[in-house]
């Protein structure tokens, strides 16, 4: 067991800001399209966290042209460039699923001050 750990923790990434359920994050994602590799950013509120350690991965949600769109990231994939913490957000839930069935205003999370 300390040898699949002493091995996983060398790839944990430490670059990254600490992140926390009801946050808005600006994620810039490389995208591969055949031979060439761009930036692309998702921007949304995490909505739940999950595992731990090398297997953490955490799920993004935003509204896009109507339509409710979520991804689920993990943290220390190389496909993540860079992860920026817009604003955080003041939730009293570990998973933010109510906001499936919400849209407009009533969406949103409140701002922690």
């Amino acid at each position: 067991m300390d040898v699949l750990k002493a091995i996983t923790q060398d790839q944990i990434r430490e670059d990254l800001p600490k992140l926390a359920i009801g946050d808005t994050v600006k994620l810039y994602v490389k995208i591969k399209e055949g031979s060439k590799e761009r930036i692309q950013m998702f921007e949304g509120t995490v909505i739940s966290k999950k595992h731990g350690g090398i297997q953490e991965t955490f799920t993004v949600r935003r509204i896009s042209y109507g339509v409710g769109v979520e991804r689920t990231f993990p943290v220390n994939s190389p496909s993540i460039d860079r992860i920026e913490v817009v604003r955080h957000g003041k939730v009293r839930r570990a998973k933010l699923y109510y906001l499936r069935g919400r849209v407009g205003k009533a969406a949103k999370v409140t701002e922690k001050l």
